[in-house]
């Protein structure tokens, strides 16, 4: 089974080797049939504290690092406008 790949923008990097990574999912409602906007935040390792708040990232399913960490950074993709 593949692992999943999501991206998303850094929220926080205040732990040691950890990112907050907030992912944004839109669908449409199945009675509205309007396009909602739903987000999750996930905990993601990054070995060396390289990613930044604002920072474009995608990040991959991994076994579990720690209490909250199953998914680490696997690059970085260019912000608009930098």
């Amino acid at each position: 089974m593949p692992k999943r790949v999501l991206q998303g923008s850094v929220v926080s990097d205040k732990t040691d080797k950890t990112v907050v990574v907030l992912v944004e999912r839109r669908f449409t409602h199945p009675v509205l049939k309007k396009t909602v906007r739903r987000t999750k935040k996930y905990q993601a390792h990054d070995e060396g504290n390289v990613h930044k708040i604002g920072d474009i990232v995608s990040i991959e399913e991994s076994k579990p690092i720690s209490k909250n960490k199953r998914w680490v950074v696997v690059e970085t993709a260019e912000a608009d406008g930098k």
